[in-house]
């Protein structure tokens, strides 16, 4: 058995993890997303405690990981951001938009700023097809964009991190 380096309390909040899906291969995917739940991304000691656990191959939780997009093996930020370049929001300036966040944030998409407050990324479709474009941050979604609606976006957030 290889030894894994992460804290003991890690390793002890994985294993319950997997405990609580009853060391079930047939719920790793459900395992995965409680594992980035708690830990905010899955890196490849993450990955090779889980397939010891549930007693599969480290590269059958890594074809998961990366096959699936809301998987990442990258700490994102505290506030990720997601900006959204389907058809609706690209046609109304999503990209404009994307570009704006690129600027103000000094990052590119798959990037976190150096705080570690902000990640960026881009997807596909947020479903919001009236609200075009769409970003979400977190669980927040800002509808109807402009490129100079982005500052405000990030100073909200910068805002919630100060108390203010």
């Amino acid at each position: 058995m290889e030894k894994i380096c992460m804290p003991p309390k890690r390793i002890e909040e994985i294993r319950a993890i997997c405990r609580e899906h009853g060391n079930d291969a047939g719920e790793l995917i459900n395992i995965l997303h409680a594992v980035q739940n708690k830990l905010g991304y899955l890196p490849r000691e993450v990955q090779e405690l889980i397939a010891m656990e549930l007693g599969i191959p480290v590269s059958k939780v890594y074809g998961v990981v990366t096959f699936y997009s809301f998987f990442t093996m990258t700490p994102k930020g505290k506030y990720p951001v997601s900006v959204c370049m389907g058809t609706a929001c690209y046609v109304r300036g999503g990209e404009k938009v994307l570009e704006e966040f690129k600027r103000q944030l000094g990052i590119d998409v798959g990037g976190t700023t150096p705080d570690g407050l902000f990640s960026l990324d881009s997807l596909r479709c947020v479903g919001a097809c009236g609200l075009a474009p769409v970003v979400m941050v977190g669980q927040k979604v800002f509808g109807r964009l402009a490129p100079a609606d982005v500052k405000g976006i990030i100073d909200e957030f910068v805002a919630l991190e100060r108390g203010a």
